[in-house]
């Protein structure tokens, strides 16, 4: 819709030009007139605005002139039409834009609020992607949001603003990731978002160490700092560059990478009858293989034994390549 009144902009301007230009060549050829007389007498007749003449005018020239003012007319009423147009349906069309965003927005629950697109927010915008989670951005930078509207639901304004992260659906949100650049800025986020929504997980992050402890007395569950890591990073990449090469690997989505998958127990039971990691018995049926165990109370275990007792409020970290962990998905029904 906009390409075709973009096309018809551009088709009215080359008509203007195309009836100034007659204009300025047919009093040159037909009067005489020099081309700044010519180009005046060209501006005053096509606009109507009736100032004097340069010379009187013959026959020729006033038949002309008229034919030039009939022209005129038509070609800047229907310039003027389709600018008009063009404007009001911009308007329109974003309108419509909103709302559609707006209906989606509030059908969701259990999504994920991403606060800032920079950097760090497109990252983790991408990830959320593969995995098909939910997600809605709130950013104040209106450039921004035309550059990636495509690519994401967004509301525009301040996530500091108490009205925009209840209009991003942060009550009915299970995580936020408060991703701006200023530490101070995450902060207030953290802290309205807490008071908005008490179960939400946050996740902040954080630019200075002694932000830390802060951010987590406002009320994030998690704080990262994207530039300890990437040092920490580089440094193990010099220690023990192959498994840090395949740690990375894990994390890369594609047809030859492996992933790594999170599953709750209770995906499983409802579906089968099982005690233990022996019962699931996942390597046989789909090719994966469980590394770890999360237990209810938060308790991480590696490479668990095959007779671990499995509780219902407990996890499963999942390795497998992507087609494995898409058969699980499929065979068990998750996501």
């Amino acid at each position: 819709m906009i390409k075709l009144f973009r096309s018809k902009i551009v088709l009215a301007i080359g008509l203007m030009i195309l009836v100034l230009l007659f204009g300025v060549i047919g009093y040159r050829i037909i009067s005489g007139f020099s081309w700044i007389e010519a180009i005046y007498m060209t501006i005053i007749t096509v606009t109507t605005v009736g100032f004097a003449e340069v010379k009187p005018l013959d026959a020729d020239a006033k038949i002309f002139t008229v034919f030039l003012i009939v022209t005129s007319v038509f070609i800047f009423g229907y310039a003027i039409s389709v600018i008009t147009e063009y404007l009001l349906g911009r308007n329109s069309l974003q309108i419509l834009k909103k709302k559609k965003v707006k209906k989606i927005i509030d059908s969701l629950s259990d999504h994920v609020v991403v606060c800032g697109f920079g950097r760090n927010g497109q990252q983790a915008a991408e990830r959320l992607k593969a995995y098909n989670k939910p997600f809605v951005v709130v950013e104040r930078d209106k450039d921004v949001i035309e550059r990636h509207e495509k690519e994401a639901l967004f509301i525009e304004g301040d996530a500091n603003e108490d009205e925009v992260l209840l209009e991003a659906g942060i009550d009915r949100a299970q995580y936020l990731i408060a991703a701006l650049p200023d530490d101070a800025a995450n902060l207030f986020i953290v802290l309205s978002a807490r008071q908005l929504n008490k179960k939400l997980f946050i996740i902040s992050r954080a630019s200075h160490v002694t932000s830390l402890k802060k951010l987590q007395f406002a009320g994030a569950n998690k704080v990262i700092m994207p530039d300890k890591i990437g040092g920490d990073h580089m440094a193990s990449l010099v220690v023990m560059p192959d498994l840090i090469t395949f740690m990375d690997q894990l994390s890369i989505e594609g047809e030859h990478t492996t992933n790594l998958e999170e599953i709750e127990i209770e995906d499983f039971t409802s579906q089968v009858d099982c005690h233990s990691l022996r019962d699931l018995d996942l390597r046989r049926k789909t090719g994966c293989t469980i590394i770890g165990y999360i237990d209810p109370t938060g308790n991480y275990i590696i490479n668990p034994e095959a007779d671990l007792t499995l509780e219902p409020k407990g996890k499963v970290i999942v390795l497998g390549r992507p087609e494995q962990i898409k058969k699980l998905n499929q065979m068990f029904k998750i996501g």
